[in-house]
């Protein structure tokens, strides 16, 4: 049995063996002999979640040259790292020659690379056996393996320092997060000369930055991703239902949480970060409350969404002091018009709303109908658009950046969708799949709320004035 390596139909042992039935699990263990026993511990393989493990090959059965591990917050993205090096540098026995003699150890700073990579609690040291573990060189910065395999610390804030090595494997972590990430990433690939078949695991959150973009595309890379979530076994209880909380359904936490990687548009109305800033907790209480809606055309699966968006305001003193609050996202996909009208009715009632607002565009009379149907006494408003969405957008996507429009956290809000279409937003129109309902809703929702009565009070002083 070897502590670094395992059959591909042994790398489900763990979790066989946690659901076993404890005589069958007694009855392994005790099969082991005393040496294979001391072992397990140390062997990965048999441990580890599917995606702290590589894919064998790329698809088409070539050798992969970069193995991109995306996760959320605590997902083990750090245990499967240093577990690769192992795997790279280790043999059969402890001084029997591994894979790769000269490892490149590539994080934002020395001390993190020190603290995280090699010294951390998932760190290469804390993973190494005793008769396989690395002494640490400090003055080198590097650490040095019983069977002489060598990795040496390097700081991507100087990617300058990257000319002259030579590795024939590199692990990098948190690539999406360095200051000088497409600079270092391109200086570590010259350095990558060493062997038969050099390799490099990359260990990230992902983040919205071109360098990463351009390694996931590539046709020599391959990827295993996880939420945080799937490391469930190894994280506080209280830490998974605060992050969930907090950050569930909102963009930050499908990049943090999730794993996902989010991207911007160049020139959007609004940005991840942007969103992210505006997150607040609601007021006490909110002079108005509307409830907006973008209806569809029809009704069917395949049509287009009904956007129905839920938004507060404090509108008390001068305009420019007005905020305004997102409260809920409750769009609905190709429903018939009763069960959109069913539905924003609903919201109203369970936020105290004041008003129904609905764009008229495409039903007219009809969308009033649909919704006195189920309630003949909603104070109710018909709209009409007479700009383009981008015109109508514009003046609302200035209200976020002057910091008057927040986000409510937690997944009860369910702005996910709704910040997702936000983003796709840009000058030239909307760059998303279908039509932007959820957007559309909100800003009928915030021109209720801010834009018109902003513009209506602006009115009034100018003639109390004359």
């Amino acid at each position: 049995m070897r502590s670094t390596s395992m059959p591909q139909s042994l790398r489900s042992g763990a979790a066989w063996l946690a659901s076993a039935p404890p005589e069958m699990a007694e009855a392994f263990l005790g099969s082991l002999s005393r040496h294979a026993l001391m072992a397990l511990p140390w062997l990965f393989e048999f441990w580890a979640l599917p995606h702290q493990l590589p894919p064998e090959t790329l698809p088409d059965g070539r050798d992969w040259k970069t193995w991109v591990i995306l996760g959320g917050r605590g997902a083990g993205k750090t245990r499967a790292g240093a577990e690769w090096v192992r795997r790279e540098v280790e043999g059969s026995r402890p001084l029997d020659p591994g894979r790769s003699r000269r490892v490149a150890l590539v994080g934002e700073t020395i001390e993190q690379v020190r603290e995280v990579m090699i010294f951390g609690d998932s760190g290469i040291l804390a993973c190494s056996p005793p008769d396989r573990k690395p002494h640490w060189e400090a003055t080198r910065r590097r650490l040095v393996w019983p069977n002489g395999a060598v990795a040496q610390v390097i700081s991507a804030h100087e990617p300058e320092s990257l000319r002259g090595p030579q590795f024939d494997a590199a692990w990098v972590d948190e690539l999406a997060k360095w200051p000088k990430a497409e600079e270092a990433w391109n200086m570590l690939q010259f350095t990558l000369r060493l062997g038969s078949h050099p390799r490099q695991v990359v260990t990230t959150t992902p983040k919205n930055v071109g360098v990463l973009k351009a390694i996931l595309a590539s046709p020599s890379t391959v990827v295993t991703r996880a939420p945080t979530e799937a490391n469930r076994a190894y994280l506080a209880r209280s830490f998974l239902e605060e992050i969930a909380g907090t950050y569930a359904g909102t963009r930050l936490g499908r990049q943090e949480i999730e794993g996902e990687l989010i991207e911007d548009l160049e020139g959007a109305l609004w940005t991840t970060e942007a969103i992210e800033r505006c997150r607040r907790p609601a007021p006490e209480r909110f002079s108005r409350i509307v409830v907006a809606v973008d209806p569809p055309v029809t009704g069917k699966a395949g049509s287009d969404a009904c956007g129905i968006v839920v938004a507060g305001a404090v509108t008390e003193g001068p305009p420019q002091t007005w905020r305004a609050w997102v409260i809920e996202d409750v769009s609905l996909q190709g429903v018939a018009p009763s069960v959109w009208a069913r539905a924003a009715v609903a919201a109203m009632e369970r936020h105290g709303a004041d008003r129904l607002v609905a764009e008229v565009n495409q039903g007219g009379a009809l969308v009033e109908t649909v919704v006195r149907q189920e309630d003949a006494l909603v104070p109710y408003r018909g709209v009409h658009a007479s700009q383009g969405k981008v015109a109508r957008a514009e003046p609302v996507a200035a209200l976020y950046e002057q910091g008057r429009v927040h986000h409510l956290r937690g997944p009860g809000a369910n702005l996910g969708a709704l910040e997702d279409q936000m983003c796709q937003m840009t000058a030239q129109g909307f760059m998303g799949k279908g039509s932007p309902d959820r957007v559309d809703a909100l800003v009928w929702a915030l021109t209720e709320l801010i834009v018109e009565p902003a513009r209506n009070w602006r009115g009034q002083a100018r003639i109390r004035g004359l």
